[in-house]
């Protein structure tokens, strides 16, 4: 499946009016809709604090959940923000689905667009296969990619952009460190281009050669295979998660050594700036890539990333559906 999307013709994402209508990548994004998107975030984050948390904004509407892979915390925050909006939710349980008789995603889309289902969040394991369903239904329903193989997670780079501009300051002030298994994150590659359009002046990528992308550097990431040097300077850190499903033995010698080499402990994290944030976009492998003491530490805001995660969500879903004005 082909995933590569640029602004213009070509770009699936928008509509013939230049309207973001899919959300498939942080690749091919402008920054007045990465803005847009934060923005409206911030105005949403105020509804977990009303006695009744929904706003009428998609009522009416039905937001269907398609999920090829595990997930905790996106389709759970994605089910949420569709409920808050207002807005009808089917959860398809993908492994008692028709999709286990060899029904083809196509199809599977076809039969629940002949039930009026306005939007889809999609995770599954194949890069391109948002790509797929948004070209297969053009305009006629939204669609959000949840994560697609080792292309991209959009809601994710936006949710840890949120993060960071709130609680660490301006993207544009922010010395940025990416630290671990770049190689088969999604997450990475979303945020590099997120921050990149936003102004981000130095990105960073940590972790060992076979983990690290060697064409990284071509798109002006600045690369480290130390962890100390790496950390040097820098104001958050993201620490992925060791993707051991998704890993070839030969990539990586053992979890110890990762951890002798990349773990971020308590003593690691003082080679960054002082108070310097830490970001994981969860699940967590303790004791892997990360220490419990720096997970469960002051400097850590991944809590606060999947409350964010809920507001972000809400905003893309919103401005997807049109109901909130367009750039």
């Amino acid at each position: 499946m082909s995933a590569t999307l640029r602004f213009g013709e070509g770009n699936l994402q928008y509509d013939a009016q230049g309207r973001l209508r899919h959300l498939l990548s942080t690749e091919g994004l402008r920054e007045r809709e990465l803005l847009q998107i934060l923005d409206t975030a911030e105005s949403f984050l105020s509804i977990a604090n009303r006695s009744v948390k929904k706003t009428p904004t998609l009522r009416g509407r039905t937001i269907a959940n398609l999920f090829f892979e595990n997930s905790t915390r996106t389709r759970s925050t994605f089910e949420l923000a569709a409920k808050r909006l207002s807005a009808d939710v089917l959860n398809i349980a993908v492994s008692t689905s028709s999709a286990s008789k060899g029904e083809s995603l196509t199809d599977m889309i076809d039969n629940l667009m002949a039930m009026q289902v306005d939007g889809f969040v999609i995770r599954h394991p194949e890069a391109g296969a948002a790509h797929l369903v948004a070209r297969h239904l053009g305009d006629s329903a939204l669609v959000v990619n949840a994560g697609d193989g080792q292309h991209a997670h959009p809601t994710q780079a936006l949710l840890d952009v949120f993060t960071i501009r709130r609680l660490g300051g301006p993207i544009e002030d922010r010395v940025v460190a990416i630290v671990g298994d770049v190689f088969h994150s999604r997450v990475a590659r979303s945020q590099i281009h997120a921050l990149s359009v936003l102004g981000c002046p130095e990105i960073r990528v940590i972790g060992p050669r076979t983990l690290v992308p060697e064409e990284l550097s071509a798109l002006g990431v600045h690369v480290y295979h130390d962890l100390q040097a790496g950390l040097r300077g820098v104001d958050v850190i993201c620490a992925l998660r060791l993707q051991r499903e998704r890993m070839e033995s030969h990539r990586l010698p053992s979890l110890d050594e990762f951890h002798r080499r990349f773990g971020l402990t308590p003593e690691r994290l003082q080679w960054a700036e002082p108070g310097a944030l830490v970001l994981h976009p969860g699940p967590m492998n303790r004791g892997v890539e990360i220490a419990s003491e720096v997970a469960d530490g002051a400097q850590a805001v991944i809590l606060q990333q999947v409350a964010h995660g809920l507001a972000v969500r809400m905003a893309v879903l919103a401005i997807l559906a049109g109901a909130v004005g367009g750039v």
